[in-house]
């Protein structure tokens, strides 16, 4: 995909104006533990705090777009390049949906432990392997 925002070729100043109103002026997520690998997935019905569905069209493109990169699991990196959009940002607009109740973020280790466990062998074999090279 390509960057929503434009950069102005008269004064350059144009490349952080889009990135400031997704975010509406915010500069920093409410989380931080979302890390490059975070593993990120779309909730199948998405209810509010009082049991009523969410509403999906109250939503920013961006927002919308991002739920619908996760229906299928996403790295929070993934995300902001398919967006085009800096890595900060994409931070913000994720930790919105979470604290809606519209995606699911998982630290990629919980993902590896519900799928077995790494195998310590591939990841020595690996290791010694990049030491060769």
């Amino acid at each position: 995909m390509t960057p929503y925002w434009e950069e102005d070729a008269e004064d350059g100043a144009g490349t952080m104006v889009r990135p400031y109103t997704i975010t509406r002026g915010r500069t920093a997520p409410e989380r931080d533990d979302f890390s490059l690998i975070t593993v990120l997935t779309t909730v199948q019905d998405p209810r509010d705090e009082r049991g009523a569905p969410v509403l999906p069209g109250r939503l920013q493109p961006e927002h919308r777009m991002i739920l619908e990169r996760c229906r299928r699991p996403s790295a929070v990196a993934e995300v902001s390049s398919d967006l085009g959009l800096p890595v900060s940002v994409t931070k913000i607009l994720l930790a919105d949906l979470v604290a809606q109740g519209l995606l699911l973020a998982r630290a990629p280790l919980s993902v590896a432990r519900a799928a077995g466990g790494a195998d310590m062998g591939l990841l020595a074999a690996v290791r010694d392997g990049l030491r060769r090279l």
